[in-house]
Order: C-alpha cells, then structure tokens, then sequence
C-alpha cells in the first residue's frame, strides 16, 4: 500500500493502480490492485478465508454488516468535511448534519440487529470494526485540530463502541501517534492551533 501525500500530489504508482478514484488504500496483491477500503477487506476476508474472520458467516448477518459499513463510508464520514472547511454558523448547521447522521447510525445498529450488535467478530475487529475503528480512533485528534467537540454524553453508544476497539491490541498497534496526526490533519485542513 501507499500513502498519500498531499492530496494534489498523486504518484504515478497510484495513478497505475488505481485509475477510476486516484486515491488510497490500493492493495496490489498477485500483481493485482484491488482499491477502497471495504473492498480491500472483503477481499482479504474472501481470499485468506481463515479465522478470525471479518464478515459474518451468517449471509443476512453479512449483508447487514456491509450495508453498515457502506452508510458510515458513503454518508457519515463524507459529513465530517464540511465541519473541518466551514466555520460559524456553515460549521454549526454542518455539525447538526454530522451529529443527525452519527444518530442514526447508532440507532440503525443498535435495532438492525437487535441489541446483539459488535464491531468485534469474536475476540478480534470485524469488518465494521476495522472501518469504524480506523476512522474513529482519533476522534481525540480531530477534536484538537479542528477545535471542535462531539459532546461524548449524547453519543455515549459510538463512544463507548469506539473505546473498545481502541483499547484493543490490534487497533493500539496500528494508530498512528496523536501528535503527528494532529500536526498531518492541521497541515491538511490548515486548522489555526489553539
């Protein structure tokens, strides 16, 4: 995989691998890229077709994760933008938009599957745990460098669930420090240090 820089500077490896999006995650595997997160971990869930698994075995179960995953890839996190490039009253009615959506996710999960919801598949993150896990992780970091604050008492659920994934030795091991992600997301949003 590679990382990306600033956004205007794509390398001609990414251009090669993935032509349609031009973004990352690609994962080049047998000489084949396959790109987008979801589809990343669909693949490696299909192909190494181990334990622990990400996705349900359950086909219902399944396809419920991945509508899942898919609200909070195409409409929750898409809504975190506009909070980080607007300001005054655009930022507030874009933190209500975020907050509505955060909501619902929390509530369609918690009644999609009938109080038995996980983002862990076993002892391990499961496909919407990797997903949330590493979008959310850092929610302390992007609540210093884009100096806003998601009241943890009105969204306790999402908190909570966030919590334990972050305190699971997987997802310690792969979040990146807090300091140089505040400094990468101030650099990216250009963020006024408070």
């Amino acid at each position: 995989m590679e990382k990306q820089g600033r956004l205007e500077n794509k390398s001609e490896w990414l251009l090669q691998h993935n032509p349609i999006h031009k973004k990352v995650p690609v994962l080049v595997h047998k000489r084949k890229p396959i790109a987008k997160s979801l589809v990343i971990l669909e693949y490696i869930d299909e192909f190494w077709n181990k334990n622990p698994k990400l996705l349900p075995e359950d086909p219902c179960e399944r396809a419920k994760v991945r509508f899942c995953a898919n609200f909070y890839d195409q409409k929750l996190l898409p809504s975190i933008f506009p909070i980080v490039k607007s300001s005054g009253k655009e930022q507030g009615k874009a933190i209500v938009e975020f907050l509505e959506l955060l909501k619902l996710f929390q509530d369609g999960l918690v009644r999609y599957f009938a109080g038995k919801f996980s983002l862990f598949n076993g002892d391990n993150p499961g496909y919407l745990g990797i997903m949330v896990g590493a979008n959310s992780c850092n929610y302390e970091t992007f609540h210093k460098a884009v100096t806003v604050e998601v009241d943890q008492e009105k969204h306790c659920p999402s908190i909570s669930w966030v919590a334990a994934l972050k305190d699971h030795p997987l997802m310690k091991e792969n979040i990146s420090a807090h300091d140089k992600v505040v400094a990468k997301m101030r650099e990216c949003f250009q963020s006024p240090q408070v």
